[in-house]
Parts: C-alpha cells; structure tokens; sequence
C-alpha cells in the first residue's frame, strides 16, 4: 500500500540518532539515495534502491527531514506510524531503545485486548512529537 512515510524533524542529527537506535530493533537500516543534496538534507530507513539503480523504484522506507516549506516541522495529532514487530521482545526493546535516544512514552509494552487478544504494543513519541508505534500479533503469550 505504501512506498514510504516521511515525517518532519526539526534537528536532523537528534533524528537520526532516534531512528537509528530505534529501527535497529527491527534490522532496518539507513538507505541512501545517491543524491548528495538529499541524503544531507534527509535520513531513510528500509528499502530504497537508488537513482542510479532505477529511478528510486524500489522504496518502502520511513523518511524524515526538514519540512520543504521550511517553516518548524509540527506532529499531527492523531498521526502515527505503526511498524510490524515479530517477538514481544521487539516491541520491549523498540521502547526501550526510543526512550534512551530521546523520545518519550505513550504507553508501555503489553497485550491490548481492546483491540484484539493478541495484539502487544508499545508506544513512543519521537523527539520532534511524532507518535511511533511497535505491535507484534498471532500470539497471546510470551516465547
């Protein structure tokens, strides 16, 4: 359904950091595009193949960079990005390694039956505001 996400920072290095430990719990890693301007402006987590592969075809990827308007980058309220974790273990560690680069809690690892029985999460708030989540699903217990 997507080809990425971009969020807006209003320090790229703060960010990048964030992300950096952050989406290291889920194996993603920064991607770059070959575009000099871009990748000192931008930072992208996940898959992106390149101007000079294809055109940048290939992309699923969380961006973040400064707002083109350049006016301050705002979170939305009621945005969120969601990412698919596989272990509770993930999930545990995605807060945790969100809270220690800078971000800040919006609820703690743990099942949500409201939402279905097996449905464990965590959520965090990127140094800029941008609400974060990390659910793993298709069990109830820990492994």
């Amino acid at each position: 359904m997507f080809t990425y996400v971009c969020l807006g920072t209003n320090d790229l290095g703060r960010a990048t950091r964030f992300y950096d430990a952050t989406l290291a719990v889920f194996g993603l890693q920064r991607c770059m595009t070959g575009d000099p301007e871009w990748d000192r402006t931008a930072a992208g987590w996940g898959t992106y193949s390149g101007a000079h592969q294809d055109g940048g075809a290939a992309e699923l990827a969380l961006w973040v960079c400064r707002p083109f308007n350049e006016q301050a980058a705002t979170s939305g309220n009621g945005t969120m990005v969601a990412f698919s974790a596989r272990s509770w273990q993930e999930v545990d560690d995605f807060h945790a390694a969100a809270l220690a680069t800078g971000g800040s809690s919006e609820g703690g690892p743990g099942l949500r039956p409201q939402y279905n029985p097996d449905f464990y999460a965590a959520y965090v708030r990127d140094p800029d505001g941008n609400k974060l989540a990390a659910v793993c699903r298709g069990f109830t217990e820990p492994r």
